[in-house]
């Protein structure tokens, strides 16, 4: 029995040293070297500071920024709080949300469809892109309120449009961050 306890906790010592903290180490000091910045989560940073993160969305209400998805991560789209809504497309809190949520977009552009990703938030309530079509819609509003011309906007959108990996994967996408910071550098 003694032999059994005492193999026992050397195997347990011997895998939290080579598991818990040799592998960690190891592959952390990898991602360090080959891919520093997606392991240190792809910060944005302007005049030495740290704007946000191209991964995570952030809340913009301000007219002259383009307007990320609405979170289900709570308001700023808070990383702790990682969830979608997880209420159905028959759900009556839902569509009162997406309702209330349209009434500002349609007098914003009238007789325009509303794309869909403007008022419906991610399945992780964090997603940092919209889709080209969502930019499109705010293209007017954002040109108005920094006086410049709507192609002036679009070329911008254009610029930041990330397209499909190898032409098949994934779709479309436009980082808010990323051109509201473009934005700003105008």
């Amino acid at each position: 029995m003694k032999k059994h306890l005492i193999t026992s906790l050397l195997m347990t010592l011997a895998t939290t040293l080579l598991l818990g903290i040799a592998y960690p180490l190891l592959v952390t000091g990898m991602a360090q070297i080959l891919f520093p910045d997606k392991a240190n989560g792809q910060l944005l940073v302007r005049e030495g500071r740290i704007v946000g993160s191209r991964l995570i969305g952030q809340a913009f209400s301000d007219p002259r920024y383009f307007h990320s998805r609405p979170s289900a991560a709570g308001y700023g789209y808070q990383a702790d709080n990682s969830n979608g809504s997880q209420l159905g497309p028959t759900n009556r809190k839902l569509i009162a949300r997406v309702e209330a949520d349209l009434l500002p977009l349609r007098a914003e552009n009238p007789g325009v469809p509303v794309p869909v990703d403007l008022v419906t938030a991610s399945g992780s309530g964090l997603d940092p892109d919209i889709t080209p079509a969502a930019a499109e819609f705010q293209v007017p509003r954002v040109a108005r309120e920094r006086g410049l011309s709507p192609d002036q906007v679009r070329r911008l959108v254009r610029q930041h449009t990330t397209h499909r990996q190898w032409g098949l994967l994934g779709e479309p996408r436009v980082n808010v961050l990323e051109l509201n910071l473009a934005l700003d550098g105008k």
